[in-house]
């Protein structure tokens, strides 16, 4: 595993409370939060080193809103399509993926996975190739939920789909123009695929779709960000779930 930043208040509170391991924090701030933050990284065995803050814009690489506090630790662990699967099957539940295909904004990956974590997906599924990396960005984005949501890469994703069906799961694929979601039942073993920026959903990946969904749109604007879209497709495949 690389390692890898992470930078702000709420990923670092994030990370420590799922037991990653840090190898060094840097501060610049002596805030309430950051201090607290630092006292428990001190207990845990890692060095805490203050530094202004322009040596620490220099050791993330980019100016951004660090909030005075960046932490090294070692990248998230990927995890193999059927451990996430193990686990849906230990909570007895019906499985929900979300496949994304050549979304390359680290921002997008990471709003993706915290609608995905908070609205009861079992885990993302990335391609090796044409995808955001889970980068300090993504974990920034995701309001730490990349520590909590299992992540598996595929080399392959339209194989991986074939898997998951012969899993038992249906494969819903998120398009412009499909009938409506709410419309639609998507309460079982579901894998909701989401293509990338602009380009939306390949279409071998379509191809490979049991069941294809849109969201209806009422305004002017003729489409939705595809984290966007993510939250409401997530959440209407959790109402379906509840009722």
């Amino acid at each position: 595993m690389a390692q890898e930043y992470i930078y702000g208040i709420n990923p670092v509170k994030e990370a420590l409370a799922a037991g990653r391991e840090f190898e060094k924090l840097y501060v610049t701030k002596s805030s309430q939060a950051v201090s607290r933050l630092a006292a428990r990284v001190r207990q845990s065995g890692a060095p805490v080193i203050q530094v202004d803050e322009r040596r620490l814009d220099q050791i993330i690489g980019e100016k951004v809103v660090h909030q005075g506090i960046c932490a090294l630790l070692c990248e998230i662990p990927f995890v193999e399509v059927e451990e996430i699967l193990a686990m849906a099957r230990e909570r007895e539940e019906a499985p929900l993926l979300v496949v994304l295909d050549g979304v390359q904004d680290p921002h997008n990956l990471g709003a993706i996975a915290r609608s995905a974590e908070a609205l009861g997906a079992h885990g993302l599924i990335l391609p090796k190739r044409r995808s955001a990396p889970v980068s300090a960005t993504a974990m920034k984005a995701s309001a730490g939920a990349l520590n909590h949501l299992p992540v598996a890469r595929v080399g392959n994703l339209a194989s991986c789909l074939d898997a998951l069906k012969r899993e038992g799961l249906w494969i819903a694929g998120a398009d412009m123009g499909c009938p409506d979601a709410g419309k639609t039942n998507l309460a079982g073993p579901l894998a909701l695929c989401l293509g990338g920026e602009g380009e939306g959903l390949s279409p071998l990946l379509l191809d490979k779709c049991d069941i294809k969904v849109g969201i209806p749109m009422e305004g002017a604007t003729s489409s939705l960000n595809v984290s966007a879209a993510a939250a409401i497709l997530l959440y209407e495949i959790g109402q379906q779930r509840r009722g």
